[in-house]
């Protein structure tokens, strides 16, 4: 749904639309499946603009961005582990690491004798946005977050700072994507404006999610693209079509889209 819905947005603007592989943990990578990806979207007339991006060809640029950072003082190193956080922050224990504060163990320095294991964004202020279908947004990263982690003890880049790399290097203007990407955004902007880049503007689409309220996707249930499923898709953005090619319903979507169609709430469906 986040391709069809991209894919709208771009054309209807009259922009390019960009496919980018997020393959940096690649441990978790799966072969072959980004020409499953890539099969899916032409079956589906999806086409995109340019070059396909892999995010695994492009460390230098990241190592570069930390290396600004670092220049201007925005980042420092961390020796927490995941068990030291899991005592230390102000989250319930039960929650997820993810939505745990950083409790800024390491902020001043690290503790003598120990080695740093991942770099850390100094996360600060109220970061503002005007999202083009949840509307204004506002985040406290101190309060939400607190300083977060771009290059994990592993080695790996984290997905915050490489795609604020990636979208600037790629001249993006406009990022859509889920809604469970948008508790990511005030942190892409933070680190934006920390590297003077541009901010694009912002589209978090609806989810599709099972009875329990659990979001569904090829992981838990959906595999592959079934004949049905670009008309569910352009329904869930609000959005009617009559049966067809993949070519004639994404026509008949691109001359009714209409962006305050798009609902803000998941979309249920059984699994």
């Amino acid at each position: 749904m986040a391709a069809a819905g991209s894919w709208l947005f771009a054309r209807a603007a009259g922009g390019r639309w960009l496919v980018r592989m997020e393959d940096l943990d690649r441990p978790r990578v799966v072969e072959g499946a980004d020409r499953q990806i890539l099969d899916a979207l032409r079956r589906y007339g999806l086409e995109w603009d340019g070059e396909v991006v892999y995010q695994s060809q492009r460390t230098h640029l990241y190592d570069d961005a930390l290396r600004q950072l670092r220049e201007k003082g925005q980042v420092f190193d961390c020796v927490c582990s995941r068990s030291e956080l899991q005592r230390a922050a102000s989250a319930p224990a039960e929650s997820d690491p993810a939505e745990r504060i950083y409790p800024g163990t390491c902020r001043n320095g690290l503790p003598p004798g120990r080695a740093a294991r991942s770099v850390r964004f100094r996360g600060e202020g109220v970061i503002a946005l005007d999202d083009l279908v949840f509307g204004h947004v506002e985040e406290d990263l101190a309060a939400t977050t607190g300083d977060f982690v771009i290059k994990r003890a592993d080695g790996v880049f984290a997905y915050q700072l490489a795609v604020v790399v990636d979208d600037e290097a790629q001249g993006v203007t406009q990022v859509v994507r889920g809604a469970d990407l948008l508790s990511s955004t005030a942190r892409q902007i933070a680190l934006q404006r920390a590297l003077g880049y541009r901010t694009p503007q912002y589209a978090h689409l609806p989810l599709v999610v099972d009875a329990a309220g659990a979001k569904i996707g090829k992981r838990n249930g959906l595999h592959g693209v079934g004949d049905e499923s670009l008309q569910l898709a352009l329904r869930i953005l609000g959005i009617e079509v009559d049966r067809g090619t993949p070519a004639q319903m994404l026509e008949q979507a691109l001359a009714r889209f209409d962006v305050s169609k798009i609902p803000r709430t998941p979309s249920c469906m059984n699994n």
